[in-house]
């Protein structure tokens, strides 16, 4: 076969064909093997508690205990999801093979609002109650519990000692939840909210602001008398926020 470039005519080698048509068939090996995942993750979803329409969670996943978890319509997961409604603890990989330990048990509840979307790797553990709220976004790599190892003592490793500071976690409608992020027992992040990336929050956060770091502070609310993100402090000071109801939220310095 001759192939021409500019005016001289160049034959292809022996082994060039055959080289395309090998990328070309692992190519299209490869569109099949994501075609078969996708389809093989939406059958083997497991039964939740309720039964949500168009509902997308990417594989690889783990899902513990689906029968206590509910979830929305329109709901997108990205890959690496650790969904883990806790109903005993501790759990098989947390026992110690020769030791005793107090077991706890527990009535969990997790609800995941309609349209909520995650770009991947989120993990939520609830042993009370976790509640996300419609059309939030979590970005990538964010944890939401409520509850955490205990750590009462020093001698017995801390993930054979009892769960404590069971709290519910509530984060409210239109959300954004920033990349790397963890939202901690008895947090409630408002509606319309803002986590930025790679904050831990300890205390809940109102409705229409954004917080940032580790632990994450408040530093803007939105004025609606303006239409426009201001200081925290600045809106506090000019009296468009009630000092006195806003008292459990920390500040930005």
């Amino acid at each position: 076969m001759l192939y021409f470039y500019g005016s001289y005519p160049t034959a292809m080698s022996s082994t060039a064909l055959p080289r395309r048509i090998g990328r070309k068939l692992v190519a299209q090996l490869g569109v099949w093997i994501l075609q078969a995942q996708a389809r093989i993750g939406d059958e083997t979803l497991p039964r939740f508690a309720n039964h949500p329409e168009h509902l997308i969670i990417d594989l690889p996943r783990r899902i513990i205990h689906p029968e206590h978890i509910f979830i929305g319509d329109h709901v997108w997961l990205g890959p690496g999801c650790f969904i883990n409604a806790v109903t005993r603890y501790p759990t098989p990989s947390l026992t110690h093979p020769e030791k005793t330990s107090e077991v706890q048990t527990f009535m969990p509840e997790i609800r995941i609002g309609h349209r909520v979307t995650s770009s991947g790797q989120l993990v939520v553990g609830a042993a009370k109650q976790v509640a996300i709220g419609e059309d939030v976004l979590l970005s990538f790599n964010v944890t939401i519990l409520d509850n955490l190892h205990g750590y009462e003592n020093v001698r017995d490793p801390y993930k054979y000692q009892p769960l404590q500071r069971i709290a519910p976690v509530v984060i409210k409608r239109g959300s954004w939840i920033g990349q790397n992020s963890v939202i901690l027992p008895g947090v409630t992040i408002g509606e319309m909210a803002i986590i930025g990336a790679n904050s831990v929050v300890t205390k809940s956060v109102p409705d229409r602001c954004i917080a940032v770091g580790a632990p994450a502070r408040i530093i803007k609310r939105w004025d609606e008398n303006i239409c426009e993100w201001r200081s925290y402090e600045a809106a506090r000071t000019s009296g468009y926020i009630d000092s006195a109801s806003d008292h459990d939220f920390e500040i930005s310095a």
